[in-house]
């Protein structure tokens, strides 16, 4: 069973935090500070147990930011590191990188009007667990002078502060509010992304690739440009092709033909949908269907298509939804056929409620679509 996300910022955890900041000089005494953290602490989830810690520091600190920054950084544990993938591991002095939550909360509401002193403590944030959040209201603040401070850390030779220039500005970011003047416009921070395109650290280009992700949702134009541009470059390394491929998986999925050309995809097909079926026809909550379809070239040479599923869900109102399943490139002999399929799990999911109702099934070929059938589903 998955582990509640307030655990990971537990009441042990919140007593370490006090005994660090005692530690690095703070006038912390753990009783005032475990009256100060409230008796219904465990009863709160995750983010209310950051904001309730980054008021309770508040209490104890100086009303001077500037003095309690380089405070915050010395109670800080060491920074987390990355494996031989490339992905971060714990550091191992606190129970998880969420301890650092409060650290982020309190930086993001008090280092406001003291941007350097507030730049540096999340410098040494990032490390140990992310400034991604609370950069953001910098950015809306502060723009032009974060950007300044943003420019440098995405030549610093920590990959954590590198990947935090391309998190922190992305316009969509998950579990964060939006920057509305980079939904807008997000061509400030373009010349940040072209910076960390070729990055040594997969983590970091990952974040590219999701940040160039929520570009191509607003600015789908700007977007395929700025790809094309990446690929006219000579000779294109692989791990940027690889990041473009990522970045453009949306527009991609909803058939976007310049995305599709950018990848040689950009072509009709001639390869033919013959004998789709979907079994069984009618299915209950909690089972599953597979779809199968043969992919046939008439033609006298090979041919290749990319095939995406694309299956119609019914919502809770009765309408459609549209999700892809992304499936391969496939390579068709000269008057051949290959048979293809994919298994549809009907259970219910965290990130999908399934519905009564009649499904229907594509599949498209190069972005071009042709309907397979549909499915009823039963409670």
């Amino acid at each position: 069973m998955a582990t509640d996300l307030k655990h990971m910022l537990s009441l042990d955890a919140a007593y370490q935090l006090g005994e660090q900041l005692a530690a690095a000089g703070a006038s912390v005494h753990r009783g005032r500070w475990q009256a100060a953290m409230g008796a219904d602490f465990e009863a709160q989830g995750l983010m209310h147990r950051g904001r309730r810690l980054a008021q309770v520091m508040a209490t104890f600190l100086s009303p001077d930011f500037a003095q309690n920054a380089p405070l915050l950084v010395r109670a800080m544990g060491r920074p987390m590191g990355l494996d031989k993938q490339g992905e971060p591991t714990a550091s191992g002095d606190v129970p998880s990188s969420f301890f650092y939550l409060p650290h982020s909360m309190y930086i993001a509401s008090h280092g406001l009007n003291h941007l350097p002193e507030a730049m540096h403590a999340q410098h040494a944030l990032t490390q140990r667990f992310t400034a991604e959040f609370s950069l953001r209201p910098f950015l809306q603040q502060h723009t032009q002078t974060t950007l300044a401070h943003l420019a440098l850390w995405a030549q610093d030779d920590n990959a954590h502060v590198r990947r935090a220039v391309s998190e922190a500005t992305r316009p969509r970011l998950p579990w964060a509010a939006r920057l509305p003047d980079f939904v807008r416009d997000p061509t400030p921070v373009l010349p940040l992304l072209t910076r960390l395109r070729d990055d040594s650290s997969a983590y970091v280009r990952r974040s590219v690739a999701n940040h160039l992700n929520d570009i191509g949702k607003d600015h789908p134009e700007l977007l395929t440009g700025l790809a094309r541009q990446w690929l006219d470059d000579a000779p294109v390394p692989a791990t940027r092709q690889s990041l473009l491929r990522h970045a453009l998986r949306t527009a991609i999925k909803r058939c976007d033909a310049q995305a599709l050309a950018l990848f040689g995809h950009g072509q009709v097909s001639p390869l033919q949908v013959h004998s789709a079926s979907i079994r069984p026809s009618t299915a209950r909550i909690g089972e599953s269907v597979t779809v199968r379809c043969q992919l046939h070239n008439p033609t006298a040479q090979a041919a290749s298509a990319l095939a995406d599923w694309r299956v119609f869900y019914v919502k809770a109102n009765g309408t459609l939804s549209p999700k892809v399943f992304k499936g391969s490139t496939l390579q068709v002999e000269a008057h051949s056929s290959v048979a293809i399929e994919k298994t549809l799990s009907l259970r219910q999911m965290s990130t999908r409620t399934h519905h009564p109702g009649r499904h229907r099934v594509e599949i498209a070929l190069n972005g071009h679509v042709h309907p397979l059938g549909h499915f009823d589903l039963q409670p």
